[in-house]
């Protein structure tokens, strides 16, 4: 299926006809009232009928034209007519003109400013698609991006309202919700995680060089996949603006956590990175048996790491601007320390902590684009475009150096041996390539019909080659004394885990025109698609253990250094038996590893219809969508080996409305309504288990987990002062049935699972955003210059309520239960991941004249979130053994940003990011009284829930760290 999807598609491309066009935009100001906008002028294209008026805020767009080279005639009674002479409309991009009228004068030339990029670059041209369009979406192009200073595709979303991102999880949430209610779509396609434990990219790893601009839709239209809640965040790769471009760029910095005394000059990496990585590609021909012995066990150091990175463009137009092509890439690397605390509780005692838990994280990221856009002739139009990311980010990470740690429950047992403290280190090198290519067409086979259609190819391999653990016991004072921990077999290890994806997706989406009448303002169009993706995951995970062989001494062989454990952990030793290797159990296929296998399929079809009548917009659909999941699983668990397969199959219809009634040119209400599911990830019904560094494990739920689905509805009112301002307000409702929630395993050794532990949640809230000017350069009409600056500030707000059930299904003779999730008093609580509070604020300024000086300064804030819902020990007993919710705390990142243009074709920069250095922190309570609740009544929760005593909880600090400052400063050239 999926090859003949690609070639039906080719064929397409290449048997239908259509052609492209271009549109000009612009805003006209009145040079007689102080620069005001000049409303209801004409603008004309010369020798044709085809024209239009400017609006209130002056702004004016007149669309459909062919490419070519026009003269445009503005026009306003009692002011000169101003002519405009070759101007060039490019097929696919929007040209802008602002030009100054007067009733005194004409313009000079250089008074008009005339640019031509892609329309999904132009600031004017997206927020004149979202003025109009029917659905909310709200877009940010690569043209306002650059003049903020924005880097990265992440934090270019926390620029439109509702958005934000947890500088702790790297997710993105809308509206509160994060990464499990979004999906992620490149040119429209899907794209894959380069994180298996996310549903979506981590979208800092795209530069904003590499777009044209990136969209958020808030409400559902049908043309789009249903499996999200709250929105689809779409990019628009790059296409080539003007005829060619060359430009590179240099950038070096540091980061404040790392250079401070004994961290800058002994900064720590693993072997890994040391010796088998070369340009943050790593590669190694040994495996994990023989990386016992020729690849150390300790880690080394780096002296003095600095942040740098360097860029670099190229593109250029040929055969007479119908072929253009634009190859961009990019390499960064990047280093951060931090320490803090960790702890993991269970039902209110310590099961692991350390006050030293300690960081040092190295990142390497290679991007690389290549667009290709063919104009084949003026019927036909393809684009190629192919991203690859390769992202290398290595760990060191140690907790127990200050003989504080509590680690194993045998710690204090063997203090006899003179050894009393344990000591943890983790080495893990993570190192994902994403390969994503696509073929995209547009056609317009007739006046009253556009076809569109396009096919991608994704390939992930997300692995972690080789992670090095060690656990081992010691004398802090003096250090001396180091000694395996061989309790539980695999205390010192080397694993890998490996992960391939491989997808095959595509679309075919037909517009039928039936009315189209431009006086009247009435159209009405019918739009039917097709929607294909597949993919399939292959997932190993192998370890090899090292432990003390059973015929010698325990604890006879040692070392004096924790940073010597090569000394024991070395080929001497394996060869005279004082140490051995251990391997897990066979699988299936003979292999001495988990594994499991993954298979999605969606399928889909949709119509849309879209009403045009007069000031009210409706666009109405339905989607029907087939999605299926295989996953076969052979993996050992915590020891015994657990073979089987998890299948779901989704047959539904989801349907889609959207209305948008103008009020007059600057107001208008819009309304939606929707039906959306959210579908379980293969790792959340693998039920694999996976240990972090920190000892925290978590496993899948290859039981009970389903989908969960979403009634979605939406009120919105949009004013817009002029054509670069904005204010609005918005009013949303969630209806979630079956919600997933990340939360620790019921009766579990705080192991973190995943389920649906209420029946319902609701999610209301308010949201509001805000554009506004606050100056504007001033014109002297003596000298005809501008001068002063551009100042604005972007806010947006969003204010919300979230909670849900949680589910609590008794046997029929009431001694126990099927489902049960409640825990301590509480019969509901907040969903997970979700901020009852988000804002974010941008100050933006840019001088007048040529050699530009611009900055700006932002800063986002979501309060406090759950990070892990909590669970009861057992029946009968939730209301005083549970753990409670981990929460992440709320905090403030500030970063900042001044740059400058000379020399025409240079800029210098200088970048401040997290410059308040907040303190990142969950935490979670504490029963304190839970013996006295216990004692209460033992054999009656009902009693004790009525009449017993109030609960008295303590806050403990499970996880807290710093990620210090980041400063840079860049160099910028372009041709």
């Amino acid at each position: 299926m999926k090859y003949f999807l690609v070639l039906v598609l080719s064929i397409v491309a290449l048997n239908l006809s259509a052609q492209e066009t271009g549109s000009i935009v612009g805003k006209l100001i009145d040079k007689e009232v102080n620069d005001e906008p000049l409303a209801f002028a004409n603008v004309l294209i010369k020798g044709t009928t085809k024209g239009t008026t400017s609006d209130f805020d002056g702004l004016y767009e007149i669309a459909g034209l062919e490419p070519g080279t026009y003269t445009v005639v503005y026009s306003y009674l009692g002011y000169e007519t101003v002519e405009i002479p070759d101007v060039e409309v490019v097929a696919g991009k929007v040209t802008t003109i602002d030009i100054p009228l007067s009733a005194s004068s004409g313009v000079a030339l250089d008074e008009v400013v005339v640019t031509t990029v892609a329309r999904k670059d132009s600031e004017v041209a997206l927020l004149l698609d979202q003025r109009k369009a029917v659905t909310v979406v709200e877009s940010i192009g690569a043209q306002e991006l650059g003049d903020l200073g924005i880097s990265d595709v992440k934090t270019a979303t926390t620029k439109i309202s509702g958005v934000s991102e947890s500088e702790a999880s790297g997710d993105i949430f809308v509206r509160g919700l994060g990464d499990r209610y979004l999906s992620t779509t490149l040119n429209g396609l899907p794209i894959p995680s380069d994180n298996v434990d996310k549903k979506n990219i981590n979208l800092g790893l795209f530069p904003t060089r590499v777009i044209q601009n990136v969209s958020i839709g808030k409400t559902y239209s049908a043309r789009n996949s249903a499996d999200q809640a709250s929105g689809n965040i779409d990019i628009s790769s790059r296409e080539l603006v003007g005829s060619s471009e060359f430009s590179i760029g240099v950038s070096g910095g540091l980061n404040t956590s790392v250079y401070q005394d004994g961290i800058n000059d002994n900064f720590k990496i693993s072997p890994n990175l040391d010796s088998e990585t070369t340009f943050g590609f790593h590669d190694s021909n040994r495996s994990l048996l023989q990386q016992l012995t020729e690849q150390s066990w300790d880690p080394a150091t780096k002296d003095s790491p600095l942040n740098y990175g360097v860029n670099l463009s190229f593109g250029k137009k040929l055969f007479d601007n119908k072929l253009s092509f634009i190859v961009t890439g990019s390499h960064d690397e990047g280093f951060r320390y931090n320490e803090g605390i960790y702890q993991i509780l269970e039902y209110g005692f310590v099961q692991v902590g350390a006050s030293d838990y300690t960081t040092y994280e190295s990142n390497i990221t290679n991007t690389a684009l290549a667009d290709l856009t063919w104009y084949i002739n003026d019927k036909n139009k393809l684009k190629s475009t192919t991203t690859f990311l390769n992202t290398l980010t290595d760990e060191v990470i140690e907790f127990g150096r200050n003989g504080e740690a509590q680690v194993s429950d045998d710690t204090d047992a063997f203090a006899s041996f003179g050894i009393p403290e344990e000591f943890v280190r983790d080495q893990n090198t993570k190192q994902t390539r994403l390969l994503v290519t696509q073929l995209l067409g547009t056609h317009k086979i007739s006046d009253k019909n556009q076809l569109k259609w396009a096919g991608g190819y994704n390939l992930l391999n997300a692995d972690e080659p080789n992670r090095i653990r060690n656990q081992v016991f010691f004398d802090a004072s003096p250090e001396s004394s180091v000694a395996l921990n061989s309790q539980g077999g695999f205390n010192q290890r080397k694993a890998a885990q490996l992960i391939e994806d491989i997808e095959y997706n595509g679309y075919i989406n037909d517009v039928f025109t039936i009315i189209d009448e431009e006086e009247t303002n009435k159209k009405f169009d019918i739009e039917v698609g097709l929607f294909y993706r597949n993919k399939e995951r292959d997932f190993s995970s192998e370890f090899v253990g090292v432990t003390e062989s059973n015929n010698v001494d325990r604890f006879s062989t040692r070392t004096s250094s924790l940073d010597d454990l090569n000394t024991i952990l070395n080929t001497q030793n394996f060869a005279n038996g004082s140490i051995e290797v251990i391997r897990l159990s066979e699988n299936s296929n003979g292999e001495t590893k988990d594994v499991y296998t993954g298979d999605y399929t969606s399928k889909a079809a949709y119509v849309d219809f879209n009403v045009q009548l007069n000031k009210l917009g409706i666009n109405a659909g339905i989607r029907a969508q087939k999605d299926e999941i295989l996953v076969n699983y052979d993996v050992g668990g915590s020891g015994t080996r657990v073979v089987g397969e998890t299948v779901q199959e989704y047959n539904n219809f989801y349907p889609s409305l959207n209305l948008k009634y103008a009020i007059n040119e600057k107001h208008a209400l819009r309304f939606a309504a929707s039906r959306t599911i959210t579908l379980p990830e293969f790792k959340e019904i693998a039920p694999f288990r996976y240990v972090a560094p920190s000892g925290q494990e978590v496993t899948g739920n290859a039981d009970n987990l389903t989908a969960s689905f979403t009634n979605n509805f939406d009120l919105k009112w949009e004013f817009f002062p002029s054509n670069d301002q904005l204010i609005s307000l918005a009013a949303f409702y969630k209806d979630i049935q079956d919600p997933i929630n990340r939360t620790t395993q019921r009766g579990g050794e705080s192991i973190w699972t995943f389920e649906n532990t209420g029946d319902k949640a609701e999610v209301y809230g308010i949201e509001l955003e805000s554009k506004i000017n606050l100056l504007k350069p001033n014109y002297n009409e003596t000298d005809d210059v501008y001068s002063g600056i551009d100042l604005n500030l972007v806010f947006n707000a969003t204010l919300m309520h979230h909670e849900q059930d949680l589910k609590f299904v008794p046997t029929e003779d009431g001694n126990s239960a099927t489902d049960y999730f409640k825990f301590g008093r509480n019969n509901s609580t907040g969903l997970q991941g979700a901020s009852d509070f988000i804002f974010n604020a941008n100050l933006n300024f840019k001088t007048s004249g040529e050699n530009k000086l611009s900055g700006s300064l932002n800063s986002n804030y979501a309060s406090d979130k759950i990070y892990v819902l909590g669970s009861a020990e057992g029946f009968n007993i939730y209301d005083y053994s549970y753990n409670d919710n981990i929460v992440e705390k709320g905090f403030v990142i500030l970063n900042a940003r001044i740059s400058q243009q000379f020399a025409k074709n240079w800029e210098v920069s200088l970048n401040g990011g997290n410059l308040l250095n907040p303190e990142i922190k969950r935490t979670q309570n504490v029963l304190d009284n839970r013996n006295e609740i216990r004692a209460f009544d033992p054999s009656d929760i009902d009693n004790r829930l009525a009449n017993g005593p109030e609960h008295i909880n303590r806050e403990e600090i499970v996880r807290s760290y710093k990620l210090g400052s980041t400063l840079s400063l860049g160099l910028n050239f372009t041709f």
